[in-house]
């Protein structure tokens, strides 16, 4: 095939339009909001994972879903902290007793936070529970979900696994 001036200006308009598209897709990622909160042994301060995919979970021991969430999360940390995943899941519990009682029953093999104030989930606009936050290495909220369906596991993991793996690290 010959080129000519006219075919270099359809292949010319292509590419634009293409570039145009491209980035009309792309997505900024949000700064997560940095928390120092008390947790099982020692303070947790979310910046220090900073170079890690945080899985930032949010729950409260009369949510049912979190339930189903908390042996995922289990297994998650099994297969991945190796590759940089770090598990938090924070409890909203107002009565540290109620949470107590729900990790007797459901234990967690990862790092639990206490709010009781309520004020970290104010700043992520958490607005049902259990609510997930992927946080990249560069401290950037990447994927966000809320609620928790077992149905799910498999779509969730490969967002975990997308984060962990990406060329950039």
């Amino acid at each position: 095939m010959k080129i000519t001036n006219k075919n270099q200006l359809c292949l010319r308009g292509l590419l634009a339009a293409l570039l145009i598209i491209s980035l009309s897709n792309i997505t900024h990622a949000k700064k997560a909001p940095d928390f120092n909160l008390q947790g099982d042994e020692s303070i947790i301060k979310l910046s220090s994972y900073q170079g890690k995919l945080v899985y930032l979970d949010f729950w409260a021991s009369w949510c049912v879903p979190c339930r189903q969430s908390f042996p995922f999360m289990n297994e998650m940390k099994k297969k991945y902290e190796k590759e940089g995943l770090k598990i938090i899941a924070v409890n909203l519990d107002t009565d540290s007793e109620k949470a107590a009682r729900f990790l007797k029953i459901i234990p967690a093999e990862f790092s639990i936070a206490y709010d009781p104030q309520g004020d970290v989930p104010k700043a992520y606009k958490v607005s049902v529970v259990p609510s997930l936050y992927l946080i990249n290495r560069d401290g950037e909220i990447v994927y966000s979900h809320k609620g928790f369906r077992a149905s799910e596991n498999e779509k969730l993991e490969a967002k975990i696994k997308q984060h962990l793996f990406e060329k950039n690290y």
